[in-house]
């Protein structure tokens, strides 16, 4: 356990270096804009569609991260209502559920990306766009393996304190 337990940090560290270069990316890219537009009356005419690209990237990449920290946006109602044993044992259906659900989003949207290369779509300068969507099946996939992560340590939490009860 302790092996996955280490790759999971090692794709989040990779996870997070990617995050940093993309932020930094379009911050630069946001200040340029805004100085050729205020001094030079001009600009770079795909930078703004080059920004709501990235945006997506960083939205699935902070979202994966968020899983693996179980950080994401939840509904806690269970874990307020149940206690012990009963809370653990609702965390790990909670946690195969959401696994299940990103997995059909990472299939759907696996499905969209290739309807987009099937019909040669562009986002600007002939750049396909897959290039930036291929971003959502990725993101759905980790958060689909971070959910089942998820559950597989609660599990292994949940048999842990059966054995010191």
């Amino acid at each position: 356990m302790t092996f996955v337990k280490k790759v999971n940090q090692w794709v989040a560290k990779a996870e997070l270096w990617i995050l940093i270069l993309i932020v930094l990316v379009m911050v630069f890219m946001a200040a340029l804009q805004i100085i050729l537009r205020k001094f030079f009356h001009s600009g770079i005419l795909w930078g703004d569609i080059f920004l709501r690209q990235l945006v997506l990237w960083v939205s699935f990449i902070g979202a994966s991260l968020a899983t693996k920290d179980n950080k994401h946006i939840n509904m806690d109602l269970l874990g307020r209502v149940l206690k012990g044993r009963w809370k653990a044992a609702a965390e790990i259906l909670v946690h195969l559920f959401s696994s299940f659900i990103a997995y059909l989003l990472m299939m759907a949207s696996w499905h969209f990306v290739q309807s987009e290369i099937e019909f040669a779509s562009t986002v600007f300068n002939n750049v396909p766009s897959w290039y930036f969507e291929i971003i959502m099946p990725i993101g759905f996939g980790l958060m689909s393996l971070r959910f089942l992560l998820n559950a597989v340590f609660s599990a292994e939490a949940f048999f842990r304190s059966e054995e010191r009860a």
